[in-house]
């Protein structure tokens, strides 16, 4: 359970008067002043940082407007998944209103893989574009922007994955993890950095600011969907789109809400689940171009068409990832050494590159530890990987480099490409790496619980102020909370064959609930003994009423002999 300092949360509590167990989650959180509290409740636009802070922002700059100057093509260059295609989006749009000579390029998932590309420099060459703006990549294409520069052409780098020691040969490299960068907060993600490329661009051609903020939803995307920090600056922008979305929506983000017949408020989850994976199934399955072109678009019924195709490649993109997913279990099931590992690695030349890394996450739910899976990419095999809290699985992969032509990616997940002939060894030396180096404790699941609440403090007032904590991500995660010596009303039942509805009761308060997949826990319920419970508080909504609910995450016999 985490822990937290008391006397910290009970002068949080004397300065806000709310319920005592919300200030010990906000102080395990680093909120511990009523100032802080404020800040992290009201988000609001004037907390962000000045661009200017941002190491070569000024040579970013001045290089854009060179090229307006000499009236230069410029080419807005991104990565196939949402945080490449709407960071492409956002700054294309913003070029596009003040300047005529540029075009957008996003690489073909299966034909030129990851990043800067040489066919998309190649692109450029022929076309007679001699700027390149690299968002969401590029901090690691030393060569390829070498090559570029041998013909001519100049890179900006927007980027935030973590650089090598050698920096490519950029005019400019945005990127806050890179050393000798001033700018505050470090985990923004690609489109975030492009975003402040827009900002500094608004202020130095004294464009109202206006005009950068008109792309706020897209950058909520783009934070939800890269999974990064929901902490800091990231917070303010993810909150600050949400609320663009629901009053001003991109049309491309209107499309896809009314094509999903989503109704009321969208929050962060809904650009997770219902945003996110239909952006993301253009590049997987066809190309990424036209979800560029879905947030490009004038008008709602532009976008519409965009967004039907989109749609399309979602649900071809579900049941490839269904069925292969079955294969890969059925790999591992079936060999005892696999059955052994203390990592997963899988290969089948068949199987679609589009979906491996979400296979790699799925395989994690059953066989909890570091996890690759690879197939075939023309000459070349390519894989994702997925990894389990609190092990880097990038730095995993760093330490079979010798085996790879290339990788890259963050703690939790990675992209690597090598050589057929390599793969058996590259799953040995994976294997090797993973267990010299991971703790056996890091192979458990374990589930973080903020606190431990009774049913008695769970009211309207109790969720309206936890609602306030939203948009939960990474470092803000929605707070999980326990209650122990709960016992069935006689009302839990199973639902779908695979879905628990309980109903429990504690000191004569009853909450119910549901727990997704977890049929198999009704025995547990059925013994009419005390349990204890582990749940977020949601609200569920039934014929137009609405009413607090418990959506469980485990539950297990307590070990507590009260009855109720």
């Amino acid at each position: 359970m985490a822990c937290t300092e008391r006397d910290k949360a009970e002068e949080l509590f004397r300065s806000l008067r709310i319920h005592p167990a919300l200030c010990e989650v906000l102080v395990q959180r680093g909120i511990e002043s009523y100032e802080a509290a404020k800040e992290f409740f009201r988000p609001s636009i004037e907390q962000l940082h000045s661009p200017w802070l941002m190491k070569d922002m000024d040579k970013a700059v001045d290089r854009v407007l060179l090229a307006f100057e000499r009236k230069e093509k410029i080419l807005v260059f991104g990565d196939y998944d949402v945080d490449g295609t709407t960071s492409v989006a956002c700054v294309y749009h913003f070029l596009s209103r003040h300047y005529d000579h540029l075009d957008f390029y996003i690489p073909h998932r299966y034909r030129e893989g990851y990043g800067v590309s040489k066919a998309g420099i190649d692109f450029a060459h022929q076309n007679g574009f001699t700027l390149i703006i690299a968002l969401d990549c590029g901090i690691k294409s030393i060569e390829l922007i070498a090559y570029a520069k041998s013909l001519g052409i100049d890179f900006i780098v927007c980027d935030h994955h973590l650089p090598d020691d050698v920096l490519p040969d950029a005019v400019a490299i945005l990127n806050a993890k890179q050393p000798g960068c001033p700018y505050p907060f470090k985990e923004l993600c690609g489109c975030g950095v492009g975003f402040k490329l827009i900002c500094a661009l608004c202020d130095r051609m004294e464009r109202p600011p206006d005009e950068a903020w008109w792309y706020l939803d897209l950058v909520a995307t783009a934070i939800a969907a890269d999974i990064v920090s929901m902490s800091g600056e990231n917070r303010v922008l993810a909150f600050c789109g949400l609320e663009k979305a629901n009053r001003d929506p991109n049309p491309g983000i209107r499309a896809l809400s009314t094509l999903s017949a989503h109704e009321g408020p969208l929050q962060i989850n809904n650009l997770v689940f219902m945003i996110a994976p239909r952006v993301n199934a253009a590049g997987r399955m066809d190309d990424a171009r036209k979800a560029v072109q879905l947030f490009l678009s004038g008008t709602v019924n532009e976008a519409m068409g965009w967004a039907e195709q989109l749609h399309i490649d979602n649900s071809q993109r579900k049941e490839t990832d269904t069925t292969i997913t079955e294969e890969a279990l059925a790999l591992i099931g079936g060999d005892e050494t696999l059955l052994n590992r203390i990592s997963t690695v899988l290969y089948q030349p068949h199987w679609h590159k589009g979906v491996v890394g979400i296979v790699a996450s799925r395989l994690i739910e059953h066989y909890y530890r570091p996890t690759i899976v690879l197939t075939r990419s023309g000459d070349v095999v390519a894989g994702s990987a997925r990894s389990v809290t609190g092990f880097n699985v990038y730095e995993a992969i760093h330490q079979c480099r010798e085996l790879l032509l290339g990788y890259g990616g963050h703690f939790y997940a990675a992209g690597m490409t090598m050589s057929p002939d390599n793969v058996e060894a590259f799953v040995e030396r994976f294997e090797q790496v993973v267990r010299a180096s991971i703790h056996p404790d890091l192979l458990i699941p374990e589930i973080l619980i903020d606190i431990e609440l009774n049913f008695r403090d769970i009211t309207q007032s109790f969720y309206n102020i936890l609602a306030q904590m939203e948009p939960f991500g990474p470092d803000n995660l929605r707070p999980t909370f326990i209650t122990r010596g709960a016992v069935n009303t006689g009302y839990s039942r199973v639902v779908k064959d695979k879905h628990l509805r309980f109903s429990l009761r504690q000191d004569g308060i009853t909450f119910t609930g549901i727990g997704f997949g977890m049929a198999d826990k009704m025995p547990l319920l059925e013994n009419n003994q005390p349990v204890d419970v582990v749940y977020k508080i949601d609200v569920n909504e039934w014929n137009g009423e609405k009413s607090l609910q418990l959506r469980m995450v485990d539950v297990k016999a307590s070990r507590e002999a009260n009855t109720q």
